[in-house]
C-alpha cells in the first residue's frame, strides 16, 4: 500500500532523482521552458517553485539554500537577478505545464513546463476594463454603442449603391460582348482565308 507516500519516485534512487531535478531546474531557469514527460514536469514544479519563492528576497542565506538544491552557480545568479525581478509581485504559481501529446517511441505523455512571466504569447492580451453594475450603464458607453449601428446603416447604403452600379455596368457591357464575339468570328474567317491561299 502507498498510503501517505506523496513523492514521485520516477523510477530512480534518491540521489539520482535529486540530481535529475537539479539539472532540469537549472535548464528551466536558463531556457525559461523545457519539454519533458508529464510526471517529470509535475515533480519539477514541486521542486522549483519553492526555490523561486526563496529568490524573491536576495539574502546570502537564501542564495546558499537555493544553491544547495540547484548545484549550479550560473542558474542561481540568473534566478536571483532576472527571474526575481519579473516575479516579484506574483504570489505563487510561477510555472505552467502544457500537455503536448504522446512521444513517438514509447507513447509517454509529453509536456512543456515554462515560467509564466516569460511567455509573451499570453501577456499580449490587454486587461479587461471594469464594467459598471448599473443597468443603464454610463452615458459615454451608450453613445459608443449607438455609433456602430449608424456605421452599419451607412455601409448597407454604400453596398446597395455599389450593387446598382455593377448592374448598370452589366447592362452596358452586354452589347459590347456581342460585338466582341462578332469581331472574333470575323477574325477567324480571315485566318481561314489565309490558310486556303
Amino acid at each position: 500500500m502507498r498510503h501517505g507516500k506523496k513523492i514521485a519516485h520516477l523510477g530512480r534512487t534518491a540521489s539520482h532523482r535529486k540530481a535529475m531535478l537539479a539539472n532540469m531546474a537549472s535548464s528551466l531557469i536558463e531556457h525559461k521552458r523545457i519539454n519533458t514527460t508529464v510526471a517529470r514536469a509535475k515533480a519539477l514544479k514541486r521542486f522549483v517553485e519553492p526555490l523561486i519563492t526563496k529568490a524573491k528576497s536576495d539574502t546570502t542565506h537564501n542564495r546558499r539554500v537555493v544553491f544547495s538544491s540547484l548545484r549550479n552557480k550560473y542558474a542561481v545568479t540568473e534566478l536571483f537577478s532576472d527571474i526575481s525581478e519579473k516575479i516579484g509581485d506574483r504570489p505563487g504559481g510561477y510555472t505552467r505545464i502544457v500537455k503536448l501529446g504522446n512521444r513517438m517511441g514509447d507513447n509517454a505523455d509529453m509536456a512543456m513546463i515554462e515560467l509564466v512571466d516569460f511567455n509573451d504569447t499570453y501577456e499580449t492580451a490587454k486587461p479587461k476594463k471594469k464594467r459598471s453594475r448599473r443597468r443603464g450603464g454610463s452615458k459615454p458607453q451608450a453613445a459608443e454603442a449607438a455609433a456602430p449601428e449608424e456605421v452599419v446603416v451607412e455601409e448597407t447604403a454604400e453596398t446597395q449603391a455599389d450593387e446598382a452600379a455593377v448592374e448598370d455596368n452589366a447592362t452596358t457591357e452586354e452589347p459590347q460582348a456581342e460585338s466582341n464575339s462578332e469581331s472574333s468570328s470575323d477574325d477567324a474567317e480571315d485566318a481561314g482565308d489565309k490558310k486556303d491561299v
